[in-house]
C-alpha cells in the first residue's frame, strides 16, 4: 500500500525548513493534499567516560515547556559533514571535545509529518576545553550514570524521542 506523491510546492521557507504541500494519490486512486516539513540533517554527539557516565545536558525546551536530559545537537550546515557537526555541537553546547565519534544510529524522529534526519554519535571519553560557548543551550552539563538511563526514559526525564533511542542504543552497547 504505497502512496504516490504526484507534486509538491513550497509554501513557506526559511533558513531553518521549508513547509510544503503535496499532492498524494493513495492506493484506491483519491487523492490529498498533504503537508509537510522538509529539514536540514541534524547531527547528535554525546561520550561516555571510564566510569561508563555519560555527558548530558540539563535543558528547558519553550516550545512544550518542558525540562528534560538531552545530547548536544544542532543542524548540519550546507556542505558540512555530518560527524565534524556532531563533535562541533557537542563542543560548543558542553565545552567537552570528543574522542573519535563513532556512528550510533541514525533516527526519523517524525516520519509523517517531516523529512528530518537525526545522526547520533558517540565517543569513549572526552578532554574538557573549557565552557561552553553556546551556555545558553542548557542550565547544566553533567555526566549521568549511563545505568540510570533506562529508568530516567521510563519517568520522563529524556522527553525527546531521539535521544532516548541514542542513549537506550548506547545503553545496550555499554553495558
Amino acid at each position: 500500500m504505497q502512496w504516490t506523491k504526484l507534486s509538491e510546492q513550497t509554501v513557506y521557507e526559511n533558513r531553518w525548513f521549508r513547509v510544503n504541500l503535496a499532492d498524494v494519490e493513495l492506493p484506491d486512486g483519491r487523492h490529498l493534499d498533504h503537508f509537510l516539513i522538509r529539514l536540514r540533517p541534524v547531527a547528535v554527539a554525546t561520550a561516555v567516560n571510564e566510569a561508563n557516565e555519560v555527558l548530558m545536558l540539563w535543558r528547558h525546551r519553550f516550545i512544550t515547556d518542558s525540562w528534560g536530559w538531552e545530547l548536544a545537537a544542532g543542524v548540519v550546515e550546507d556542505g558540512e559533514d555530518i560527524a565534524f557537526a556532531a563533535a562541533r555541537e557537542m563542543e560548543e553546547e558542553t565545552g567537552w571535545r570528543p574522542g573519535p565519534l563513532q556512528h550510533l544510529l541514525t533516527v526519523e524522529p517524525s516520519n509523517g509529518l517531516t523529512d528530518a534526519r537525526h545522526h547520533l554519535y558517540w565517543s569513549e571519553g572526552a578532554t574538557y576545553i573549557g565552557p561552553p560557548e553556546d551556555d545558553f543551550e542548557s542550565s547544566r552539563r553533567e555526566w549521568i550514570p549511563l545505568k540510570l538511563v533506562p529508568d530516567m526514559i521510563a519517568r520522563g526525564e529524556v522527553p525527546a524521542a531521539n535521544m532516548a533511542a541514542g542513549l537506550l542504543m548506547l545503553h545496550h552497547l555499554r553495558l
